[in-house]
């Protein structure tokens, strides 16, 4: 017979370093400047009360135009003033209220 020579047996598997788990790329956010708890800024406060005062006084040029007497017809109510002057007013009170809101402060 032939000799044969003896081999070592198949060593065992050696257990692998542990990798620690990926963790997800974060996107570094921009830097947002906090300029105190409120949700607008003075400029923003300014132009509202603006848009408010024109509110106001498109509802104060409407009013009027009433007769103390009801048989009596006072044509006043069909003047420039409360037909077209108070509705544009408070139509751009509007506006203004909505620009006011969207207005982002300057950084």
């Amino acid at each position: 017979m032939a000799k044969y020579k003896k081999t070592n047996p198949p060593a065992k598997p050696q257990p692998q370093a542990v990798r620690p788990p990926v963790t997800p790329v974060t996107v570094k956010q921009p830097a947002v400047q906090k300029t105190g708890d409120f949700a607008f800024n003075k400029t923003n406060y300014k132009i509202m009360f603006i848009g408010l005062a024109c509110i106001i006084l498109g509802f104060i040029l409407m009013i009027g135009g009433g007769s103390k007497d009801p048989n009596v017809f006072n044509p006043a109510i069909f003047d420039f003033q409360r037909l077209t002057l108070a509705p544009l007013l408070i139509i751009a009170g509007y506006v203004i209220e909505i620009v006011a809101i969207m207005k982002k402060p300057k950084d």
